[in-house]
């Protein structure tokens, strides 16, 4: 295993082979030589879980921040400065903010980028703010961190829970799979679980659903048998999962091997998550933030090369860290500095970003979330996969071209964020 400092530079990839890189990204190799940071460079502070349920995810995101900066210093780097990238393992939200810490005081980095756990993430919000570093948070889903805990210094490229549970939430509506049906909810039993439990139960009960349970389900639970034997009594017309990362595996391969004929739904969907289970344990409707599949010019770059450097597809945390450095690195250029005095503001106007989607994202002033389009997605027929990776088909972009951006995010009156 790769040690939690990690640097990946210019200067490094000069050294060593594609090839080389590649396993060093991977972490299968071992740790590089620490690089050390100087004056002349612009320092990129990333943060996230590469341990745990939630290890998975956090590997898709590293390797994506790797890329991002191997093609920043192909190209110049930022403001003509070769950018430097230090990794750390977030390990949990008790770690996070120590990590963070380091990172700006020991590192100096210029901002920070990453992490999946809602509860690791207010963490590095907090100390961002009090060390007045900028935050590019990717992986979080909390609509907490978008209200009560936002502050001036983050943003927030992954969407929040409210925008996924919106994004399928409005396709089954209109499909008439929510009114007057009866869903069984198992949650995780962390803030990301809580508050996304707390959206989707608000949207389902508004739209005629009825929750006749919600199960707090430990992270990282081997077992799910307990649970499926409860749903089995029930007899819902969906099974409603709030689970992340490995647990979203763990069930949706116990579930299949019970043969129960109770439709799975969910308010979250990590696509490394579905790949783990395999085609034969899938199915259904759901949301994504970015798939692979995606048909635009820069998409299809994107996958090409990460597929070319990793042998295979990205995840969408691939995605949200790639996004994250690339949209810092034109909000420098833009303004000229890497002051966040004059990054914030640039942030805040209305500055789009091309997102690999068919629609350009910007952020929202009020509260910092990212403005963008979702995607329903389709599993398919196993017959028609190409690869053990093309799993889904796009249905529908959400909003769609007409919409605007902001329809499936909360409104001002459901998340209130004060930055102070």
């Amino acid at each position: 295993m790769m040690n939690n400092k990690q640097t990946i530079s210019r200067r490094g990839l000069i050294k060593g082979s594609i090839g080389g890189f590649a396993g060093l990204s991977a972490g299968a190799l071992g740790a590089p030589a620490i690089i050390n940071a100087s004056d002349d460079t612009i320092r990129v502070g990333h943060i996230t879980p590469r341990s745990g349920f939630l290890g998975t995810l956090g590997d898709y995101g590293f390797r994506g921040v790797n890329l991002a900066v191997e093609e920043l210093n192909a190209a110049g780097g930022i403001l003509g400065r070769e950018v430097d990238l230090f990794s750390e393992d977030s390990v949990g939200s008790a770690v996070a903010p120590t990590k963070a810490q380091k990172l700006i005081e020991k590192r100096k980095v210029h901002f920070l980028i990453g992490e999946i756990s809602s509860g690791s993430g207010g963490g590095v919000m907090a100390t961002a703010k009090r060390l007045k570093t900028m935050y590019m948070q990717t992986g979080c889903n909390s609509d907490a961190l978008r209200g009560e805990k936002c502050n001036p210094y983050s943003f927030h490229v992954e969407a929040g829970n409210t925008m996924y549970t919106k994004t399928i939430g409005n396709w089954q509506n209109r499909a008439g799979n929510v009114n007057g049906k009866d869903f069984y909810m198992l949650t995780a039993d962390y803030a990301f679980g809580h508050d996304l439990a707390r959206v989707s139960t608000r949207f389902l009960t508004e739209n005629g659903g009825n929750v006749m349970a919600n199960e707090l389900v430990a992270t990282n639970t081997p077992d799910y048998s307990p649970y499926i034997l409860k749903i089995k009594a029930a007899k819902p017309d969906f099974v409603y999962i709030n689970l992340a990362g490995a647990d979203q595996t763990t069930f949706l391969k116990q579930y299949k091997e019970y043969g129960l004929n109770y439709a799975v739904s969910g308010g979250v969907m990590d696509t490394a998550g579905f790949w783990a289970a395999g085609i034969d344990s899938i199915t259904g409707y759901w949301q994504s933030l970015w798939y692979h599949g995606m048909n635009t010019p820069s998409s299809q770059a994107f996958a090409k090369a990460f597929t070319q450097k990793y042998k295979k597809p990205p995840e969408n945390q691939a995605w949200g860290d790639y996004i994250g450095v690339k949209i810092m690195a034109a909000a420098m250029e833009e303004a000229k500095s890497v002051d966040p005095a004059k990054i914030i503001p640039l942030l805040e106007s209305g500055m789009e970003f091309d997102i690999l989607k068919p629609r350009k994202g910007h952020f929202r002033k009020w509260d910092h979330s990212l403005l963008q389009q979702m995607f329903v997605v389709k599993v398919k027929d196993k017959a028609e996969m190409q690869d053990e990776w093309d799993i889904f088909e796009i249905v529908e972009a959400s909003p769609g071209d007409n919409e605007k951006l902001d329809v499936i995010q909360p409104t001002q009156s459901e998340n209130m964020c004060v930055m102070g």
